[in-house]
């Protein structure tokens, strides 16, 4: 009997051809090979909101090489990616084969993970396409032509032309440009911290002490009026320990990577994009190393476990394996789609093994992250001994503080550890409560609060996350195309929005309130679970989005005011018709030069961002480049004949003068 098993990618396609023998043929359709047309709505807006499907042209030969190996087939395997996109793609294919081929075997098949025990079982128990899957894929790619074609033109008209506008993707911009309002709003606060050292019996030193209480509440100094009163005060009181406390404490690993996670951790550890981070766990997953990569469970298989806890028992003794095993429960509401965490296939082939080490850079980061987050989760609690002192003022004005911990046993810590060391305190031996000390140093420092960071990757991941919006295996291409379309910028690896962005984003919030709104848009992202799940029908999902939403197109169309987008001014006055002045705007290949007066004048020129820096190496000005892939970095405007360059801002550099 001849199979024929069907994926969507050629490296997927190797990893299995090394499972299956003869009788089977693999081929790949290298993802999806039919979909909405590309220049037109494509939906049936008066015939149940129909999708309009056709075959991508540039899968011509894809298709015609699966149909032609189709016909000497017994059987055909559908063997895509567990999720709403992979079962996508299952549905189109299937729709096709059986258009050209009647009377053929179509089968689906699913697995988490690329070995041969999951394939074999799975080639052991196929199924169909699953329809509410692949309904709640058609709703959200139905959902967004319907967004993206009717308010793409309005902002064209109202806006600018060529804009485009995402049902989640403009909330995301919403909440970058909401955080850089806060920025520009925040007043810094004025505050001073204390510490003291203390002496005992005129030999002991007790060192490094902060003051944590002053009046009975945390030390609110706002100024140096109200910081000389109280260094005056505290200089002129006795002081005695009031509190002496020693206990065991401990500290379980963390859960397993999920997408979410893993694309926060390999931001934050390797400045990676969501984007990066995704493609090279999309080469460990169909190379057969991981399991399935987009998923928000925390789950890990009983197999796994114990295969875990034999290899922590044999790598680091009895006393690193806990004496149960280690079960995470996932918080999401609808943990959907794959149905473990993010885990190595085999737990012996580690982070640092041979095989690892021959993959790509960017694949052994990813690798060694997952590895080390699976196997520590199963491994006994780091417990270490806490140590708290206060010294206490005689008046009850003030408390201060000093704590410590000494590791008792390493734990999960032995496999990954960021460096940071434990504070130990030293004198803690012979103190007793109510033993009286003298205060021997009063320092004290003036600091300013500081306005809250803009978002990097993983912390806009994070609340995308926490707000229900998107979901894990959109997050990448959620923050890819807020910065393909202009919207937003990354400096030093965090999002500004840009004029247009924030243009945008005022405009929708005004006359779309629900598209914009987190909660509304967190409910919609319920609503596609639900369908996944069989609780919900597309249709009605589709009809009530629709019901509220054409309506309010036709009524912003009507009666809203064309947006200003604010441009940002050189001051130098435009060459050729003298009487405009040169702006910055922001074109299909990013930032040029262009005269005010366009369309009168058409006059533009190549855009330099320059800063306020000289060269390090020649005479040159410093300024902001970019790399084919779009990468901001800081180079010198003499190149090639001076080669520096550097990621960040070099703030240590000499300034120009004026």
């Amino acid at each position: 009997m001849k199979h024929l098993v069907v994926v969507e990618s050629p490296t997927k396609a190797k990893t299995l051809s090394r499972f299956l023998g003869n009788e089977y043929v693999i081929l790949a359709s290298y993802g999806h090979i039919r979909d909405l047309p590309k220049k037109k709505l494509g939906v049936d807006i008066d015939n149940g909101f129909k999708p309009q499907y056709q075959a991508l042209s540039d899968k011509k030969k894809v298709v015609k090489k699966i149909i032609e190996a189709v016909k000497d087939a017994d059987e055909v395997i559908l063997a895509t990616d567990p999720d709403r996109e992979g079962e996508a793609i299952a549905y189109h294919l299937k729709y096709l084969i059986e258009q050209k081929v009647k009377k053929i075997k179509v089968k689906r098949i699913t697995f988490h993970e690329i070995t041969a025990e999951a394939i074999n079982s799975a080639l052991k128990n196929p199924g169909d396409v699953d329809l509410s899957l692949f309904e709640a894929q058609q709703a959200r790619r139905v959902l967004d032509r319907l967004v993206g074609y009717k308010l793409s033109p309005l902002l064209w008209r109202k806006v600018r032309k060529g804009l485009s506008a995402g049902r989640v993707q403009s909330v995301a911009v919403r909440l970058i440009c909401e955080r850089e309002d806060e920025i520009r709003r925040f007043v810094p606060q004025e505050y001073w911290l204390i510490e003291a050292d203390f002496v005992k019996n005129k030999s002991l030193k007790l060192g490094g002490f902060e003051l944590v209480r002053l009046h009975k509440a945390k030390p609110k100094i706002g100024s140096e009026k109200e910081l000389k009163e109280v260094v005056r005060d505290l200089k002129q009181s006795g002081y005695e320990i009031s509190k002496l406390q020693i206990k065991e404490v401990k500290k379980s690993s963390m859960p397993p990577l999920v997408t979410s996670t893993m694309q926060q951790m390999a931001s934050t550890r390797f400045g990676f994009s969501a984007h990066r981070t995704m493609r090279a766990a999309q080469a460990l997953y169909e190379k057969g190393l991981i399991t399935y990569h987009r998923t928000d469970s925390v789950h890990l298989s009983a197999k796994f476990v114990d295969e875990a806890r034999r290899f922590i028992k044999k790598s680091y003794g009895d006393a690193y394996v806990p004496v149960k095993k280690r079960i995470f429960k996932t918080k999401s509401r609808v943990a959907q789609e794959a149905h473990e965490a993010i885990r190595p296939t085999r737990v012996d082939v580690t982070y640092d093994s041979e095989k690892i080490k021959r993959l790509g850079a960017d694949e052994i980061k990813v690798y060694s992250l997952i590895w080390l987050k699976a196997v520590m989760s199963q491994m006994a609690d780091w417990k270490g001994k806490q140590t708290l002192v206060e010294v206490a003022d005689k008046k009850g004005m003030a408390v201060f503080r000093n704590q410590g911990v000494v590791e008792v046993f390493d734990g999960w810590r032995r496999l990954y550890w960021q460096g940071r060391e434990d504070k130990k305190i030293e004198f803690i031996e012979g103190l007793k409560v109510g033993d009286q000390v003298e205060l021997a140093d009063l320092r004290y420092e003036q600091k300013f609060t500081s306005p809250p960071n803009r978002y990097g990757d993983a912390g806009l991941i994070k609340v995308l996350e926490e707000k229900g919006i998107g979901r894990p295996s959109t997050y990448a291409s959620i923050l890819q195309k807020i910065q393909q379309r202009g919207y937003v910028e990354k400096e030093e690896r965090r999002f500004v929005p840009t004029f247009l962005g924030e243009a945008v984003t005022e405009f929708l919030v005004k006359y779309f309130p629900e598209v914009m709104d987190y909660e509304f848009t967190a409910k919609m992202e319920g609503d596609l679970d639900l369908i996944a799940a069989g609780r919900k029908k597309w249709l009605t999902v589709v009809s009530s989005f629709w019901s509220w939403f054409a309506p309010q197109i036709e009524k912003v169309l009507g009666s809203a005011k064309r947006v200003k987008v604010k441009v940002e001014k050189t001051g130098e006055k435009c060459p050729e018709c003298k009487a405009g002045e040169l702006v910055v705007r922001v074109g299909r290949y990013g930032k040029f030069l262009a005269c005010s007066n366009f369309p009168e004048c058409s006059y533009t020129r190549e855009y330099v961002q320059k800063t306020k820096w000289k060269c390090p190496e020649c005479d040159g000005e410093v300024i902001v480049k970019k790399t084919k892939k779009g990468r901001k970095f800081y180079g010198c405007s003499n190149y090639p004949k001076c080669k520096w360059g550097s990621w960040r801002k070099p703030r240590d550099l000499k300034e120009q003068s004026d």
